[in-house]
């Protein structure tokens, strides 16, 4: 935020970051006043999984085994506040159900436990997630994205269930705030250039993740939409950052 707003250092910005603005009572920053939306970078679906001893092989199966057992059905994230956490939280308001969250630090031990049985189910990331999903440890579900994942094309959507249910990792870049617009304009065109580039949508892909190509303004308003949606989540469920 204080740096020389000459292009040469920049910020990697995700989703947490509009969602502390809502999480955290007190920043020493204004995420969206001092930084200025450069460029996209990359968006993530996380898997809705289950661990293969829950009964339910699809995302209604799923809803119907919730009701059925309010508050006993265990949701593993990787800390209050977290894309996996708000990913469930969102699902339960929009579809009634009652999980009983179980945070834990880090992702890594929240799988450890889906896969080992301690837990039944997890929002989890696709860079996380994804090799338990294709060895068969852990049961997919769903996507959270809008559209299919194209690492795991037969997997629905959650919104295929649940319309207008997205939930998803977007990656962009950012500067200082008074970079100049030539400056931010000569950058973005470089990055959405390497986008476009095969060897770098293959990368990607490889990561469960699909190019974001955006212009700044697009970036801008992607960042004050999340910015908006996941605060009235982190409101209306009542999350307190760890």
């Amino acid at each position: 935020m204080r740096s020389p707003p000459d292009g040469y250092t920049l910020l990697l910005m995700l989703t947490p970051n509009a969602v502390n603005a809502t999480l955290f009572d007190k920043l020493n920053f204004n995420f969206i006043r001092d930084i200025a939306p450069v460029a996209g970078v990359g968006r993530d679906p996380n898997i809705l999984m289950v661990h293969p001893s829950v009964p339910a092989t699809s995302v209604a199966d799923f809803i119907a085994y919730a009701k059925a057992n309010p508050g006993r059905i265990t949701m593993a994230s990787s800390g209050n506040g977290t894309g996996p956490h708000i990913a469930g939280e969102l699902f339960k308001m929009m579809t009634g159900v009652d999980l009983l969250h179980i945070p834990y630090r880090g992702a890594g031990l929240a799988i450890n436990d889906l896969v080992g049985g301690q837990v039944q189910t997890m929002f989890a990331t696709s860079s996380s997630a994804i090799g338990y999903v294709q060895d068969g440890r852990l049961r997919a579900l769903a996507v959270t994205t809008a559209t299919r994942s194209d690492v795991l094309p037969e997997t629905p959507t959650v919104g295929e269930v649940v319309p207008g249910y997205e939930a998803s990792t977007w990656y962009g870049l950012g500067a200082p705030r008074n970079t100049p617009p030539e400056v931010i304009n000569r950058l973005n065109g470089d990055v959405n250039a390497i986008l476009a580039e095969p060897q770098m949508k293959a990368r990607l892909a490889a990561l469960a993740s699909a190019p974001l190509i955006l212009s700044p303004a697009e970036l801008g308003q992607l960042i004050a939409d999340e910015t908006e949606k996941w605060g009235k989540v982190v409101k209306a469920a009542g999350i307190k950052a760890n």
